[in-house]
């Protein structure tokens, strides 16, 4: 199993990315390289999209889809993207929203993730964030036109991706770690 899974964010709907993880370039990008499973979040105003998607004929391109609105956590989802090799687990991929609480839980991971800025938001603080991220080396930034092609941008990076982090580091301390501050 390869997963990819994609969060779009639970309280400001991102529609656009949503449409575009389920147009067909983007599955059949997924499944040139070898992801068997994807995974959405599809948040607030995203439950009809993604049951239309999967109520019509569109091609899946071989791949299992699967959804959901709204969980209180969404670790162990993030989680199903770390390679295990007892259980023929490929390391897979995150697609996120540029929410500061997401990005931080992925790169804890150490699987590869991709920063979709939602520019529809007030204000670009998701942009400014993705940006100085991917300038470090940390993310691969994408529109959400682009995002497909940020795939193999991503598959490229999984050589360079840290290490997967403890879960008993503190939010400051990931941050302080992740971002190179000084103390």
């Amino acid at each position: 199993m390869k997963l990819c899974f994609v969060t779009v964010g639970a309280t400001a709907s991102f529609q656009k990315l949503l449409e575009q993880v389920l147009s067909s370039q983007f599955l059949e990008a997924l499944a040139k390289r070898g992801y068997t499973h994807l995974l959405i979040q599809y948040g607030k105003d995203g439950q009809q999209v993604f049951q239309n998607f999967i109520d019509s004929n569109q091609p899946h391109h071989g791949l299992t889809l699967g959804g959901f609105d709204f969980q209180p956590s969404i670790d162990a989802q993030m989680m199903m993207t770390v390679e295990r090799e007892t259980l023929g687990q490929e390391r897979g991929l995150i697609i996120c929203h540029a929410g500061s609480g997401t990005v931080l839980a992925g790169l804890r991971l150490g699987v590869p993730l991709i920063v979709v800025p939602n520019p529809d938001l007030a204000d670009n603080h998701q942009q400014e964030l993705a940006d100085e991220l991917e300038k470090g080396n940390y993310v691969i930034s994408s529109t959400v036109e682009d995002v497909g092609n940020a795939i193999s941008r991503a598959e490229t990076q999984k050589a360079q991706v840290l290490p997967r982090r403890s879960g008993n580091t503190t939010l400051a301390e990931s941050m302080s770690d992740e971002l190179s501050f000084l103390d």
